[in-house]
């Protein structure tokens, strides 16, 4: 029963769109005995999503402003702004380090398969991601190896096991490459990952059941997208 009250109040948590109380009943229920339902999977995900996206929202128009100022020689307000900017870093990084903590403590332990492991793996590496966005220097380094090597186990996990037009094999892959692009810097080794990825799937989308097709394709869109993001173009444009 009391798993059922905690899942219920998740639930108005979020059509209330308090995200921050949504996690907490979620963390209760990973907390509990036995692994994770399907509809207890996405609503986790959502919580921990929606409480983290509009923190690195406000992060980067924070950030944004604060560079202007600098750019602009205006100190009257400068402070104030880093204070803030400061703040919310604060509540990314208990919110990031927090996802990670139940993720290894309670989640991990109990997966029930190897596509869960590869999952929530993968789960991990795009909190730690969101840490790095917001640190800088040897942190950032820091954080930028740990989310490197939970990409990596991942994506072993899923090549392994998984089919290459399996939706979370793609979204392995996509992340990953997102991390390589925008955290470690390294468009040539993003470019590669995504089209080594995209290429493998595509020969087998014929092979998808009518379940796994859209979200399949959805992800091959997203890949496509980057891979020609990230494509270099010739000079004259052509």
């Amino acid at each position: 029963m009391e798993r059922e009250n905690e899942i219920y109040r998740a639930r108005l948590a979020e059509v209330a769109e308090r995200f921050d109380e949504m996690v907490d009943s979620m963390k209760k229920v990973c907390m509990m005995d036995g692994d994770l339902s399907d509809e207890e999977r996405k609503l986790l995900i959502l919580a921990y999503k929606k409480s983290v996206e509009s923190r690195r929202n406000s992060w980067r128009i924070i950030h944004y402003t604060e560079q202007k100022m600098v750019e602009r020689d205006q100190t009257e307000y400068l402070q104030q702004t880093k204070d803030y900017r400061q703040k919310v870093e604060a509540e990314i990084e208990n919110i990031c380090n927090d996802c990670c903590h139940l993720i290894d403590l309670y989640i991990l332990p109990l997966a029930p398969d190897s596509e869960a492991v590869a999952f929530f793996t993968k789960m991990k590496g795009d909190y730690y991601r969101y840490l790095a966005e917001v640190n800088v220097g040897d942190e950032r380094q820091n954080i930028a190896n740990q989310c490197r090597q939970a990409y990596e186990q991942a994506s072993a996990t899923a090549s392994a096991e998984l089919e290459s037009t399996h939706a979370t094999r793609l979204g392995i892959a996509l992340n990953h490459a997102i991390f390589y692009n925008e955290i470690d810097d390294n468009v040539e080794k993003a470019l590669q990952l995504a089209k080594d990825a995209f290429d493998q799937a595509i020969d087998e989308v014929d092979t998808l059941t009518e379940a796994a097709y859209d979200d399949s394709i959805y992800l091959l869109e997203l890949l496509s997208n980057n891979i020609n993001l990230w494509t270099p173009k010739p000079a004259n444009g052509w």
